[in-house]
């Protein structure tokens, strides 16, 4: 019998019975320290219930293996999504019962040799976040695997992610109908700006602008900038940039629809726009670029 004193420590005592002949005339209690002993079996059977408790009521399913792989345990409500049970798996080898997932079986092996691994797996019409390491040596279990059943959580993030990527399609879509290019006339295209517009969005116009003005070899860039009102002054360093690097492609960089807020924030910056083709509006924009074109076949009309 094992009694725990008030010092803390643990005593086994044993009680013999004395004889005389074939009666009892006494006894002899016998007592042990067996603290350590004790305080090891309190902790190994604390240890057992966490265990118990884990594997009965999460989707878990904790396998122990013997050195060639074969099962010495297996448990866990993660089973019970599974065809298999423990009475099915114990005394198996997964390396032939899952022989047709590669991913497994190297998982696994990875594991016999030595090396703790983590991976997210497919198996069994499941989706598994598990964990494989290697117990200390002179165990009968060679390896310890925890597998949590996260078929659900990895269905919802695979839906957010197309739902992300939808998102992310719809923007661009938007974002070109936003700032579409019109070919209005042969040579000539007009690019209305309209809505809020900041850096990243006047990269992204001035990238369409060259892209097309490259395909279309047009001599005349419209930027309407009627449906702006403001702009930071990084937004109207790259509208700048935008005139200059259409003339770098041989094309005439004309701006229109300039509001005064637009015009303040230019002069702020100091811009010399001595060069730049500046109108009113599209339609003086347009009959600049039609009087400019006039210009260009006369020459060739004047026969006598």
């Amino acid at each position: 019998m094992w009694l725990e004193h008030a010092d803390g420590r643990t005593w086994e005592w044993t009680v013999a019975p004395v004889r005389q002949g074939d009666r009892v005339v006494g006894v002899v209690c016998y007592g042990a320290d067996v603290t350590a002993r004790a305080t090891t079996a309190r902790e190994a059977e604390l240890e057992h219930v966490m265990l118990r408790v884990l594997v009965d009521n999460l989707p878990l399913v904790v396998c122990a293996y013997a050195s060639d792989g074969t099962y010495l345990y297996v448990g866990g409500q993660g089973l019970a999504a599974t065809p298999l049970t423990p009475e099915k798996m114990i005394g198996q080898n997964p390396l032939v019962m899952f022989a047709d997932n590669p991913d497994s079986v190297q998982f696994i092996r990875r594991g016999l040799e030595g090396t703790p691994t983590r991976m997210t797996i497919e198996s069994l019409g499941r989706w598994w976040d598990s964990w494989h390491i290697p117990a200390p040596p002179d165990n009968r279990a060679a390896l310890v695997s925890m597998s949590l059943d996260v078929t659900e959580s990895h269905a919802q993030e695979r839906e957010l992610r197309a739902k992300l990527e939808l998102i992310e399609r719809q923007q661009r879509v938007i974002r070109e109908l936003s700032t579409p290019i019109i070919e209005v006339w042969d040579g000539v295209l007009v690019m209305p700006i309209i809505g809020l517009v900041d850096s990243m969005r006047t990269s992204e116009i001035m990238d369409s602008l060259l892209q097309s003005l490259g395909r279309m070899r047009a001599k005349f860039a419209i930027l309407d900038l009627t449906g702006i009102e403001v702009v930071d002054t990084a937004t109207a360093n790259h509208l700048i940039a935008m005139i200059r690097a259409a003339r770098l492609l041989g094309a005439e960089g004309i701006l229109t629809g300039i509001h005064p807020g637009i015009a303040q924030t230019i002069v702020t910056l100091g811009v010399d726009l001595r060069g730049f083709v500046v109108h009113a509006t599209l339609r003086q924009a347009l009959k600049h670029c039609l009087a400019a074109m006039d210009g260009t076949r006369a020459p060739a009309g004047k026969q006598s």
